[in-house]
């Protein structure tokens, strides 16, 4: 291993600054950034990516109201102002904690004072990863993307079948995941379905199109209080999607998937059931619990290790009440800012302060007008509620050119339904066989005899 000194010795000096290293370009690790800029430590925040994605609007790429810029930026971009800050795009794969060094996977080692590890988390699937190539999560703008070809190609075949046959198969979207993921994209691909396309798509029977939720629960949004999860799931109704609960899935092939011992056809299939925090948190050595969450002490430091903290979807931290904080963008945001104060407050030998999570609410959207929201006591759904989700999102994005460019989207697609990012791209006989089972080449040959295709 290679050890180098990434920081700018010439413009800090080598003695008199401390050196942070921030891995993962999240919520956490770049709020925690953005503290750090402009005072006297020397930070490098290292991730894979060279852009911040701001990840609750995903699903609105996923299903075509957004394109990726609209809810991505530059990290360096962000960051330009703070001279102490550099950005490395990079992917680190293990920790020297004893010599405090964080490993580059091209085997480059570099040195820190404190470490802020926030590289996030990723779909679980609980033991079944060769799902994720018929039910793809979301997480990130690729995912995002994969998800909207699928969802656009599914209506596209449905067209094609309908225009050469006179008929075509049910269309039938199965979303995996009652939480706030699984609600948005339910509800999203509702509106797509029922609303948005219908005019655009001349053949297809949209009358037929089902949208399903499953979640293995009793009940939606098992997070949040259970009005709100009652609220939520009378909304998707009213949007035609079919909520059903207590229903675990067993597997998942291409066209379909299993429910309790019975198979039911699906054209796409998405899952947003569950998270498994970044794998980069087992080279800590540390206590985790099932999902990979490492336990951290009362000031989201390593146990053990006062110098290293973990944070974000990562860490595994209660509240006043006993309670453990949601892996969600809010706390995360508060835990990547309260690790850099406690840095701050190292370098001018203060005191560090725990960590206190301020719950400042929970809200999730349905569709349009639909939405549910608790902020303290105040309990709020339908169009208030979609309207203040509108505001708080508005206001979270990153720069006044996206708030600008998102707030332009939404109010076209208010008032004409219409959706702007709609391509289809890559290699779509690909997709078909990932969708189907089979090539849209081998659909076309089936489509000039039909009798052939029934039998």
């Amino acid at each position: 291993m290679i050890v180098a000194d990434m920081l700018n010795a010439e413009k800090h000096g080598k003695n008199n600054f401390k050196r942070v290293v921030i891995v993962g370009g999240g919520f956490a690790g770049l709020n925690a950034a953005k503290v750090l800029a402009g005072q006297s430590v020397s930070v490098t925040l290292i991730d894979r990516k060279n852009f911040h994605t701001f990840q609750p609007l995903l699903y609105q790429v996923a299903t075509a109201v957004l394109s990726p810029g609209q809810i991505a930026q530059p990290l360096r971009r962000i960051l330009y102002k703070a001279p102490n800050v550099k950005v490395i795009m990079g992917e680190i794969v293990g920790f020297d904690l004893k010599r405090k060094v964080a490993i580059c996977n091209n085997g480059v080692g570099i040195p820190y004072d404190y470490l802020i590890v926030a590289a996030g988390a990723r779909h679980a699937y609980f033991g079944h990863d060769k799902w994720e190539f018929d039910a793809p999560g979301l997480k990130t703008i690729e995912d995002a993307l994969e998800i909207r070809r699928r969802i656009l190609l599914a209506f596209e075949l449905a067209e094609r079948e309908a225009c050469l046959t006179g008929k075509h198969q049910p269309l039938h979207f199965a979303v995996i995941g009652g939480g706030p993921t699984g609600v948005e994209l339910a509800g999203a691909i509702a509106n797509i379905a029922k609303r948005s396309l219908s005019k655009d798509f001349k053949c297809i029977d949209f009358n037929e199109c089902r949208i399903t939720l499953y979640e293995g629960a009793t009940r939606i949004l098992g997070i949040y209080p259970e009005r709100i999860s009652h609220k939520a799931q009378k909304q998707l109704s009213e949007l035609g999607v079919e909520v059903q609960t207590n229903s675990f899935v067993m597997d998942i092939e291409p066209g379909r998937i299993k429910i309790k011992n019975k198979w039911i056809p699906a054209n796409v299939s998405l899952w947003a059931s569950g998270i498994e925090a970044s794998r980069i948190g087992r080279k800590l050595d540390a206590k985790t619990e099932g999902s990979g969450r490492v336990f951290v002490e009362p000031d989201l430091s390593l146990p053990g290790h006062p110098e290293v903290f973990v944070v974000g979807d990562m860490s595994l931290i209660k509240n006043a009440e006993g309670q453990t904080i949601p892996a969600l963008g809010a706390p995360a945001m508060q835990e990547g800012r309260s690790a850099a104060r406690n840095i701050l407050r190292d370098t001018r030998n203060q005191k560090r302060i725990n960590f206190l999570y301020k719950d400042r609410g929970s809200m999730a959207t349905i569709g349009r007008h639909r939405a549910v929201a608790e902020i303290g006591k105040w309990y709020f759904s339908g169009y208030f509620a979609w309207f203040i989700w509108a505001l708080v999102h508005i206001f979270m994005l990153m720069g006044f050119r996206h708030r600008v460019a998102v707030f332009y989207e939404w109010i076209w697609t208010y008032f004409t339904r219409e959706r702007s990012a709609r391509l289809i791209t890559g290699n779509i006989d690909e997709l078909a066989i990932q969708l189907t089972g089979k090539a849209i080449s081998e659909n076309n040959r089936n489509a000039k005899s039909p009798a052939k295709k029934e039998n």
